[in-house]
């Protein structure tokens, strides 16, 4: 009996433990986006600098520039890793990807019309409305689609659709660069590699505030999403109302998507490298892997971000070229590796 309950208590320690270990990497990578740039600061600069003490300089630096690019980048870092893991459990695919179904190809082909046009230089939230407009706009286009469809939504026939109206959207945006100016041209491929280098408290705000429901569902549909990762039969056996679960799950995993490419630009290998690592290592138990993605993917990001600022001295690197450098290794090496509690 004493060894039944130990064992109970063992099992229900491990997952917390996992995750505060993600909490420290996290605050980690927040110190050292934090410490490190153009003006290197100590830790004791940094923390007085929060108090409001030591140096105005430092303290605007902090309070202006790194805090809140740092506390954007790990909202998008987490945006993009909840939905990755949302996708792979519905889609029953563990190397789906944020953008499967488009929403990145919706969001930059509004971004591109929002430079072309010359929005994005006459108002500042210009780009990422257009951006986050044309993301909801694809994915309201590839849900149609799929629902049009025997009024269901299929896996098959949303990735199919996905696939068709990402085509499409990229050809319309390389159909406007055509007609583009040099500068527009520049200006929009830059931000479809990716950046944090906008980042306000503003941004940051309307991230949290997305991020906070969207979580909160993620982690209501957890028990469904472990189901559905076995297969909807099955699901719909064991009480689930599978297509009310899946609208929930692919709303609020595309409405991360969505507002994180509207803010940061299309950043890959983050929703699809970090999810996957993590249901290799700890299992496929959603109740751990949606609240560990979002802390690994806010980690991944940040970090990211840290070096791409960094490493390329006074010039600055596009953040999606940091990740794809670092995830297709990780990408390449996970692929040859089988996953664990893929079926959980």
């Amino acid at each position: 009996m004493t060894a039944g309950i130990s064992w109970v208590a063992d099992t229900r320690a491990a997952p917390i433990a996992r995750l505060l270990a993600l909490c420290a990497l996290l605050g980690l990578s927040m110190l050292a986006a934090l410490r490190f740039g153009a003006v290197p600061l100590s830790t004791t600069d940094v923390l007085d600098a929060l108090r409001g003490s030591g140096s105005l300089v430092h303290q605007n630096i902090l309070h202006e520039l790194r805090l809140p690019r740092a506390v954007q980048a790990s909202l998008v870092g987490a945006a993009l890793a909840l939905s990755g893991t949302t996708y792979q459990a519905l889609l029953r695919n563990p190397l789906a990807e944020p953008y499967v179904l488009g929403v990145s190809s919706g969001a930059a082909f509004g971004a591109v019309v929002s430079v072309v046009n010359g929005w994005s230089q006459r108002e500042v939230w210009a780009l990422p409305l257009c951006a986050f407009v044309g993301a909801v706009l694809a994915m309201v286009l590839v849900f149609r689609i799929a629902w049009s469809v025997g009024h269901r939504l299929d896996a098959r026939v949303l990735l199919l659709s996905g696939v068709v109206v990402s085509a499409f959207l990229v050809a319309c945006i390389w159909l406007l660069l055509t007609f583009a100016d040099d500068e527009s041209v520049r200006t929009a491929v830059f931000w479809m590699m990716g950046s944090h280098s906008g980042a306000s408290w503003r941004s940051v705000s309307v991230l949290a505030a997305v991020m906070l429901p969207t979580t909160i569902v993620l982690l209501w549909q957890a028990r469904a999403l472990n189901l559905l990762a076995i297969g909807e039969m099955t699901a719909a056996f064991l009480g689930t109302n599978v297509e009310r679960s899946k609208w929930w799950a692919y709303a609020a995993a595309t409405f991360l998507t969505a507002v994180g490419v509207s803010v940061s630009g299309s950043i890959g290998f983050v929703g699809l490298v970090v999810p996957h690592a993590l249901r290799l290592l700890w299992g496929g138990d959603h109740r751990l892997l949606v609240p560990a993605s979002a802390l690994a993917g806010a980690a991944f990001m940040v970090s990211a971000d840290t070096a791409a600022r960094t490493v390329a001295g006074a010039n600055e690197l596009p953040i999606g070229v940091v990740t794809a450098l670092v995830g297709v290794p990780c990408f390449v090496w996970l692929l040859r590796r089988p996953v664990a509690g893929a079926n959980v």
